[in-house]
């Protein structure tokens, strides 16, 4: 299957090293604007995409997980990616780029859920709605999506881009793709373990509060997997690489220095 990317990109055609960013579901390439600004990954050569289907970008042939890491692993070669970081259900796709050996370079993932239980309860009962009211629960998403926009402390006019791009999902595409993503959470009985078992260097990012979280027993796997980093964001927040890019620039740098290695 080919695809058509949506891409954005900053830095050096050249530079040193590539980084292949991938959004949030229901967000665009651009989402990652304020990470790319960041002084510290000056030189570098980012590449953000939009995940097929996401933001209005033309739709998969098949939504899954899997298949989301077939196609960004050819993009990451074609780009000649040294690190992919991961948001949310981007996220999801990285790991499943590294569990899958797409992708075996250092791997930041951030706010990444990797069971059912890391995400709310509600999420997943609205998705589950769309088996029968089609589109509707995805477009009631989007929307609480955006309205979360409002609580990021980002200009108005940054809010209005980002409450944009939710508008701009197709909510029968969001069905599609969020259900996927939901029969992805269920697929592994131990997904802390299967990550780990990738041998990938990882960063995982959370925030105390906003963006999802991890059980007891995922947070323990990880602290002791010898190449696995687990870095905590103080305080609550919702929108990582829009809300602290600087600290989610330095977790990258981290990643970078890993890849030179």
């Amino acid at each position: 299957m080919s695809v058509d990317w949506q891409l954005r990109q900053s830095g050096p055609a050249d530079g040193e090293e590539t980084l292949l960013l991938l959004p949030g579901g229901m967000c665009s390439a651009g989402s990652y604007a304020e990470v790319m600004a960041q002084p510290t990954l000056a030189g570098m050569r980012l590449v953000a995409a939009t995940l097929p289907g996401h933001a209005g970008a033309p739709p998969p042939d098949d939504y899954s997980v899997e298949t989301y890491a077939r196609l960004t692993g050819d993009l990451a070669a074609k780009v000649s990616a040294d690190v992919v970081v991961g948001f949310s259900m981007g996220a999801c796709v990285a790991l499943e780029m590294a569990a899958s050996g797409e992708f075996t370079g250092p791997t930041v993932l951030l706010g990444i859920s990797l069971s059912p239980a890391d995400e709310p309860a509600f999420f997943r009962a609205l998705v589950r709605l769309g088996d029968v009211f089609g589109g509707l629960p995805s477009a009631v998403l989007a929307k609480g999506a955006a309205t979360m926009v409002k609580r990021a402390s980002l200009s108005a006019e940054r809010r209005a881009e980002l409450r944009d791009d939710f508008a701009k999902n197709v909510p029968q595409d969001m069905r599609h793709a969020l259900r996927e993503y939901v029969r992805w959470l269920h697929r592994h009985e131990h997904p802390a373990e299967r990550l780990c078992e990738a041998g990938v260097p990882t960063w995982i990012v959370h925030a105390e509060k906003g963006d999802g979280g991890l059980t007891d027993d995922e947070r323990r796997i990880l602290k002791a997997c010898p190449h696995a980093h687990l870095v905590t964001i103080p305080g609550a927040v919702f929108f990582l690489p829009n809300e602290v890019p600087d600290r989610i620039a330095e977790v990258i740098v981290e990643a970078v220095a890993r890849a030179r290695r």
